[in-house]
């Protein structure tokens, strides 16, 4: 992984990201069952009454349901099996499967008319009482939506579904909000105890900014995670994956073709009309892109597929999906989800869309996600980026770009484009932890040592010294940090091990730590690392105790901060050739010279980093200086002194300043840190003095 200075031929567009992958083959690779990596993962795991299964895109959930759900009914005593989708088009990835051609013991087979995503009709009527009859017959196996089942449990009571299997494919629509019914009638499902639940999402930001489940329920579940690092690392064909941003000014029809390469399959999402980067008209802006391309030469009377002749001569198969005509539309999805062509590469060469063509889109020769303006949900992010990470003979190379209008000084809506631009950076921020192996973090002591299975490097494991170990198969490192916190509980280990991704998109989607992260000249790392941070992982895991929260605090620091490290030691690398078959291993190097230009990896070292610092340098290319300078402006004139909330937190870390140092911290100490526990904890004697705390 690293990151990359701007392409000469596209100004303002930036890869802040790119990862080279090994190419190893291995994440096609069935058993003797006909199981795939993560499928074999979650069949061992098919005995537990909840289970939930964090997997990219195209690594085979569906399919991996089929096994454990098969297991169930035949082995475990369970009666039906329910299978609930967000959507009706994604019912379809549940259609029969012959998997005893490939090793299994039985086939998957859905009665036509249970897959109700087939059916006609609303989901408030017939389809509920078919669930209904359903629940009274002897077959085993129904597909809903979401909608469906929601009304069904409404009519039926949570206790008609005793002893059946309910999955809930796309888990990271539910939602632990009240208003979210879904969400409450798993939660009472849970509380019966008497169905198995399994839950797959795609997405490593579930619900976004909420919790899916209760924490309490959460805790009940295993988990299989099968990360991206491991699903693109085997892939055969496909090599790397850049992401990025690009800024434009003006409508941004006119900027198009500056990173659309017609070469390339793409799926374009234009704005919604009522987002700033929308000119207000879709069908104009379809037709704009279409001049841009070249002359447009008709439709195609089979498909509907506009036909785009270039300069060159060439005609290109465009796929408009954004035409109001309800029946235009429906003919063009229908030929893009024709089976006969799923392996034509030359069937379509652009596809456009505004609401469409996301989750559960399936077309494997996509090589370039364009999405115009910033979309404000991750989980909608990492959906659109699964679009173009599906592997395929001769796609070598894939990428996604956000397409963000440059804050301008005349416009009225200069804060609304800040916040955008901060979107973006916290999303590339994210998916950088997505992409990277996964980081287990050790406490250095005297009788660590080697684990079997990690490579330590060409000097092999020091005993004198924090090794950072990585293991190749399962795509994970192993780093060695002196000083730094274990978790006690086992909710905190498990947070610790699967859910550190979640608890940095809740620090970098935080607006005024991405703000002063950029832009603060004054700002004391610490202030983010130990203060905002620990803020952040207290209100959102409020039910551990202070020393997991801490423990917590410092494995999602650790692994963001050295993330970042890594990414910038090895910035300025040569960029790696497509071609070249050996596995690319920058950021592995990145964070091993890192472990090695410092005397000792701790975890004081790691809270003294900016997490923003590479993100910055970044931004900084990617933008012009003017509009730099007044980004930085505007945010540095609503900087705001210190809170109370903020005070007494600070307040806290300088009474364990004081218990380690055997002195209070000094106002006129040289080093920053120690200046800003002693200017919070006066502010906090200040605010007690005045009664701001009734809590103290």
């Amino acid at each position: 992984m690293k990151a990359l200075g701007s392409d000469p031929g596209r100004s303002k567009s930036v890869p802040s990201v790119s990862v080279t992958y090994a190419s190893s083959g291995v994440s096609a690779k069935a058993n003797a069952l006909g199981m795939r990596p993560m499928q074999e993962r979650a069949y061992e795991k098919r005995g537990e009454q909840y289970l939930l299964i964090k997997s990219p895109p195209a690594s085979g959930k569906s399919r991996a349901l089929m096994f454990v759900a098969l297991d169930k009914l035949a082995n475990q005593g369970l009666k039906q099996a329910i299978i609930v989708v967000p959507e009706r088009s994604i019912g379809a990835s549940f259609n029969d499967e012959p998997l005893s051609k490939y090793g299994f013991w039985a086939d998957w087979h859905v009665e036509p008319k249970w897959n109700l995503c087939n059916a006609p009709g609303n989901d408030n009527g017939g389809k509920v009482q078919s669930l209904g009859a359903f629940l009274q017959s002897p077959d085993q196996v129904l597909v809903c939506t979401h909608a469906t089942f929601r009304f069904a449990v409404d009519a039926f009571g949570v206790e008609a579904f005793d002893d059946r299997l309910i999955a809930v494919d796309e888990f990271h629509h539910v939602s632990s909000n009240p208003d979210n019914k879904l969400g409450a009638h798993l939660g009472q499902f849970i509380a019966r105890e008497r169905t198995h639940i399994v839950a797959m999402t795609g997405s490593y930001f579930r619900g976004d900014a909420e919790a899916v489940l209760a924490p309490s329920d959460e805790a009940k579940f295993d988990t299989v995670t099968y990360t991206y690092y491991e699903q693109l690392n085997g892939y055969e064909y496909l090599k790397r994956l850049d992401i990025g941003y690009f800024f434009y000014s003006g409508p941004y029809v006119d900027d198009i073709l500056k990173v659309l390469d017609p070469a390339e399959k793409t799926i374009i999402h234009i704005p919604n009309v009522n987002s700033r980067e929308s000119t207000k008209d879709k069908i104009k802006e379809v037709e704009h892109i279409f001049q841009a391309l070249g002359e447009w030469q008709g439709a195609d009377a089979a498909t509907g597929f506009q036909l785009v002749k270039m300069a060159d001569g060439r005609v290109l198969r465009i796929a408009d999906l954004v035409d109001d005509d309800a029946g235009k539309r429906d003919r063009v999805s229908a030929a893009l989800k024709d089976p006969t062509q799923k392996n034509n590469r030359d069937h379509v060469d652009i596809i456009i869309a505004l609401g469409m063509a996301k989750e559960g889109f399936d077309w494997i020769w996509c090589e370039h996600a364009l999405t115009v303006g910033y979309r404000a949900s991750l989980t909608e992010i990492v959906q659109i980026i699964g679009r173009a990470t599906r592997d395929a003979p001769g796609k070598t190379r894939a990428r996604f770009t956000n397409l963000i209008a440059e804050p301008d000084a005349t416009e009225q809506a200069v804060t609304e484009a800040i916040n955008d631009t901060l979107k973006a950076i916290a999303a590339s921020l994210l998916m950088e932890q997505v992409l990277a192996p996964r980081f287990e973090f050790k406490p250095k002591n005297p009788d660590t040592g080697p684990v079997p299975g990690f490579d330590y490097g060409e000097n092999g494991y020091d005993s004198d010294k924090c090794n950072v170990g990585f293991n190749g198969q399962t795509g994970h490192f192993q780093i060695e940090i002196k000083g730094l916190a274990e978790p006690k509980s086992k909710e905190a280990t498990r947070i610790c091990r699967e859910d550190l991704n979640e608890v940095i998109a809740a620090f970098v989607q935080d607006k005024n730590t991405i703000e002063r992260g950029l832009f603060d000249e004054e700002l004391v790392p610490e202030e983010l690392t130990q203060v905002r941070m620990g803020k952040i992982i207290k209100d959102k895991y409020p039910e551990l105790d202070a020393e997991d929260q801490e423990a917590v605090r410092q494995h999602a620091v650790a692994a963001l901060n050295l993330t970042q490290q890594a990414k910038q030691l090895v910035t300025g690398f040569n960029e790696a050739s497509v071609d070249d078959p050996s596995p690319n291993t920058a950021l592995i190097d990145g964070v091993r010279r890192f472990a090695m230009d410092v005397r000792e990896l701790d975890i004081d070292l790691i809270d003294r980093i900016n997490p923003f610092g590479e993100a910055y340098a970044i931004l900084a290319k990617a933008m012009s200086e003017e509009s730099l300078k007044q980004v930085a402006a505007a945010i540095s004139a609503k900087r705001t002194s210190i809170t109370p909330e903020d005070a007494y937190v600070i307040a806290k870390r300088a009474l364990e300043f004081k218990k380690e140092r055997g002195r209070v911290p000094a106002v006129t100490a040289s080093d920053a840190w120690e200046k800003h526990l002693a200017e919070g904890a006066a502010a906090f004697m200040r605010f007690r003095a005045e009664g701001r705390y009734a809590q103290v």
